[in-house]
């Protein structure tokens, strides 16, 4: 069976690793972005370089519309989608409960926990049985904040992974009978630019000492443990996490 995957956020960081894992894998590879063209470019060109069939979509995977146009895209130029990861995440800047804005709140909500739950309902719309697929496998990046809480740091995002910890678990009782895998990697501190969406681009430096492996990971040591979800490797597992914080 043709292997196609969406990756959300594939332009950078995490969701950058696991689209070049991905294409020497033989991977048809859709990498979507929202805002940095010129990232999603690179990781085309580099993928390509690889021999993969791939293309960049840019959407905002919190609006259905942009979803909907997302995936129509990968039906009309790589085919069904058989893999999705859902990497698109945002993160603010380290701040108290009592100092946040509503409207804070509620994009980190949108991106983090709308944006996977819609990407996974039109995954589903073409992996399940039900509507003529023939199964599938979704990764959600949720991250080690969801068991510790960030305090102090952004509890806002925390709780988001929390809800994604959650959906992940839901979905993949769901439809583990329709031939759909649904698993989380939570990663900690991993040396990408999200970091400096926090208001701290050396975040990851100044905390290792705090790190039970005493360093920060890196963005394919994050990649291996997705593809490997994703893979037949990992047939019998569903609503599983693989936690890739260096021991926190």
């Amino acid at each position: 069976m043709d292997k196609i995957i969406v990756i959300t956020g594939g332009g950078r960081g995490i969701g950058a690793a696991t689209a070049l894992l991905a294409a020497d894998l033989g991977y048809r590879i859709c990498i979507n972005y929202q805002a940095d063209e010129n990232a999603a470019q690179d990781v085309l060109e580099q993928v390509r370089a690889k021999g993969a069939q791939a293309i960049a979509v840019r959407a905002d995977v919190s609006i259905e519309d942009e979803v909907v146009g997302l995936f129509n895209r990968v039906d009309a130029e790589l085919g069904r989608v058989t893999a999705l990861v859902n990497n698109a995440g945002t993160v603010a800047h380290k701040s108290r409960l009592d100092e946040m804005s509503e409207f804070r709140i509620l994009k980190i909500l949108k991106t983090n926990v709308l944006g996977p739950i819609l990407c996974a309902k039109h995954a589903v719309l073409r992996m399940s049985p039900r509507h003529g697929g023939q199964g599938g496998s979704i990764v959600n990046v949720s991250s080690v904040a969801a068991r510790l809480g960030a305090p102090a740091e952004y509890v806002d995002y925390a709780a988001s992974k929390g809800a994604l910890d959650t959906f992940t678990v839901g979905l993949s009782k769901e439809v583990a009978g329709e031939g759909i895998r649904v698993n989380a990697v939570r990663p900690g501190y991993i040396y990408t630019d999200f970091h400096a969406l926090s208001g701290d681009p050396d975040r990851v430096s100044k905390l290792e000492s705090a790190i039970p492996m005493a360093r920060g990971g890196r963005p394919d040591e994050v990649a291996e443990a997705i593809i490997w979800l994703l893979s037949d490797k990992a047939s019998y597992a569903t609503g599983t996490f693989v936690d890739l914080g260096g021991g926190r």
